[in-house]
């Protein structure tokens, strides 16, 4: 008869070390994640139709369009329209249409500034 050596018991895997190791890639990338970019808009109080030169340049912001002075146009061709009614550091009011997003709203007014509008008033 043939005997063999006794059966090594089984041995159980440690679970420590991946557990550190996650531990460890959490924090890493708590620290190194960025979770989104702040900015900020300047807003002012106040305003009135004291300073108000030239050619009305209402821009109306629906959810799905533009409009300057009632004329649909694309957000592209806006600061092109709006070159030869508006002065050097003129004033543009932005009307949103219901249902238009606060971040459509934000994008436009950073789109205008860029283009050469002094000052840019919100209107209800």
């Amino acid at each position: 008869m043939m005997s063999f050596a006794k059966p090594r018991p089984r041995r159980r895997v440690s679970l420590t070390p991946m557990i550190d190791v996650v531990f460890l890639l959490l924090v890493f990338f708590m620290l190194a994640a960025r979770f989104g970019v702040e900015s900020s808009l300047v807003l002012s109080a106040g305003g009135g139709a004291a300073g108000w030169e030239g050619a009305p340049r209402l821009v109306e912001v629906a959810p799905d369009a533009v409009r300057l002075n009632g004329a649909d146009l694309s957000e592209e061709a806006l600061a092109e329209a709006l070159a030869p009614i508006l002065p050097e550091g003129g004033t543009v009011v932005l009307r949103p249409v219901e249902g238009a997003s606060l971040q459509r709203l934000v994008d436009l007014t950073e789109a205008l500034e860029a283009a050469g509008a002094g000052r840019v008033l919100v209107v209800e």
